[in-house]
């Protein structure tokens, strides 16, 4: 079990960080050389011990990378400064003053499915059996048109494949749908709170979740639904929580874009948020755990397998980048982490090899808790 940090720092500014880092603690030569290898390709790193409120290790921790499925955190944050962690999403189906016609109207739902079988398993929204409700009423659907606002593309597209031709589906605007003066509520589904959400989203590194979450959270907090609008809704949120955001650009919510630019600066103070602020505790409790769970399940049994168990970690790969970022067990403390490769061979020879550098790097500072 990942061990809670032990000093309180809620009331301590980042900035802290940025001007009087301590010069007490310092990694170890082993950890020094494994980050200068040639295959992480001067990579972006920064480690915290906050409970001394000290910089450990820092190397080029400034400078905007392509930050891969790590950007997720930024999304998750976002998201549950948005909406709160216990938000949940609803989607309904109502009738209007016309027999013909029904509106099935969303909050954007990011985890809506047509599969009964991940309904059950994964406690996601069924919108299938909204729909069923009208055929249970004897309601012929194949002379019915049911107009939507309010849902993702995708989820409209899985419907019509679902139900063939038997059913005409046609977007509705917000005027259209405000149009229907005696509309009623037949049926609502509900998704489980954003916090479960968001729990599965770190833990399998989701990309279709984080980058509905990040759109949105955009949109909650009153921007556009594009790349533009997630970047003013990450700015604002990372600048409420005084996170270091310089050279912060994004093009989705879930990293996959060559074109996504985080520091490893802006990844390990948001990490210190997380760890802090109570809101975030599912974000913290939703990270893979080294070789355990996840996306890391795999992952630190054979290079730097002393660390198992003592990392909770989110991860993140496109084709030239390598990350990883999040805490690191130290004895009775935790270190805060984040590792920003960007510039690796483009092969999965390469990126394994980036991998289990950083995962051996780690390692050398991993330990477990003593005993009381």
């Amino acid at each position: 079990m990942m061990r809670k940090l032990i000093a309180l720092f809620t009331s301590v500014s980042m900035s802290l960080l940025l001007v009087n880092p301590a010069n007490a603690l310092s990694v170890p030569s082993s950890f020094k050389k494994l980050a200068s290898a040639p295959a992480l390709a001067k990579p972006g790193i920064l480690v915290i011990d906050p409970e001394s409120q000290s910089e450990i290790f820092s190397s080029q921790a400034e400078v905007p990378r392509a930050p891969a499925s790590i950007l997720k955190l930024i999304s998750s944050v976002t998201a549950i400064t948005a909406y709160g962690a216990d938000k949940t999403f609803k989607t309904t189906i109502n009738s209007t003053e016309d027999p013909n016609t029904f509106l099935l109207l969303g909050e954007y739902d990011p985890w809506l499915t047509t599969s009964a079988k991940e309904a059950k398993s994964l406690n996601r929204a069924l919108s299938t059996k909204l729909i069923g409700t009208l055929t249970q009423s004897g309601i012929d659907l194949s002379t019915a048109t049911i107009k939507f606002n309010g849902l993702f593309e995708k989820d409209i597209s899985n419907l019509r494949t679902f139900y063939g031709k038997k059913i005409h589906f046609e977007r509705a605007t917000k005027q259209d749908v405000a149009g229907y003066l005696n509309k009623i509520q037949v049926a609502e589904i509900n998704s489980p709170p954003l916090s479960e959400i968001i729990g599965f989203t770190l833990l399998w590194s989701d990309n279709t979740l984080a980058d509905r979450l990040a759109r949105n959270a955009a949109d909650e907090i009153g921007f556009t639904r594009d790349s533009a609008g997630m970047n003013k809704a990450f700015a604002l949120t990372l600048k409420g929580l005084d996170v270091y955001s310089t050279g912060l650009s994004v093009k989705d919510g879930n990293g996959l874009s060559h074109d996504d630019r985080v520091s490893a600066r802006t990844m390990a103070e948001l990490l210190w948020k997380i760890r802090i602020e109570p809101q975030f505790q599912a974000i913290y409790d939703g990270l893979p755990v080294a070789g355990v769970s996840g996306t890391l399940k795999k992952r630190f049994k054979k290079y730097g397998k002393s660390a198992k168990g003592l990392i909770k970690a989110k991860t993140g790969w496109i084709n030239t980048s390598v990350t990883l970022a999040g805490y690191v067990e130290v004895g009775n403390n935790e270190y805060i982490f984040a590792v920003i490769a960007n510039h690796v061979n483009p092969t999965e020879k390469s990126r394994d090899q980036a991998r289990n550098l950083i995962d051996k790097m780690l390692a050398t500072i991993a330990k477990p808790a003593q005993a009381a």
